[in-house]
């Protein structure tokens, strides 16, 4: 009696991928532009919705554009706190309170963050699950690198021109809640 291997699995012929139709949208920052390097973009938080097949819920938050007439709509992973009606301020010199997405180099070692970027405008790669965080423990002296705690506990060091959002990622708890039986699984990512 051997592991049935990944080749015996997906040969067997039912579908051997996410179920990603119904999806909202993808969980990412904005485009890195000039307004948000130099100075920061405020946006509001239309709606706090449920992305089936991902335990944290998306904020979709509206800016106007910088640079035509109009308006952006952006879908970012929520923090823990977010509302509706809540301003959300993007950029450099944007505030540190929950919600708020700066580089790392804004913010001061210990600050608790979620959805890190792991290159500069990867729009976010880290801590993104839901009730996870990644923790900012140090700047390096020429101020190029930070080093951050993620929630496996590995330390990694990016670039300090990356972006974080400020607070925990909303939905944690969500593993408390026994599965209790097998069509509860199944169900779960349909």
């Amino acid at each position: 009696m051997g592991k049935v291997i990944k080749g015996q699995r997906r040969g067997k012929g039912s579908i051997f991928r996410a179920h990603t139709i119904g999806r909202v949208a993808p969980a990412k920052f904005r485009n890195l532009d000039f307004a948000e390097r130099e100075g920061y973009l405020r946006g509001v938080i239309k709606e706090i919705v449920h992305d089936p097949g991902r335990g944290a819920p998306l904020a979709k938050v509206v800016f106007k554009d910088p640079y035509h007439y109009g308006h952006r709509t952006e879908y970012f992973v929520a923090a823990e706190g977010m509302y509706t009606g809540q301003y959300v301020f993007v950029g450099r010199k944007a505030a540190l309170s929950i919600g708020n997405v700066l580089p790392l180099s804004s913010i001061p070692d210990g600050t608790v963050v979620c959805n890190v970027e792991g290159k500069v405008n990867d729009k976010g790669q880290f801590a993104r699950t839901s009730g996870t965080s990644a923790v900012v423990i140090g700047h390096s002296e020429e101020g190029d690198k930070v080093r951050i705690r993620l929630p496996s506990g590995d330390r990694k060091t990016v670039p300090s021109d990356c972006r974080a959002m400020v607070g925990i990622v909303a939905g944690g708890g969500r593993i408390d809640k026994p599965i209790m039986k097998a069509g509860v699984q199944y169900h779960k990512y349909r």
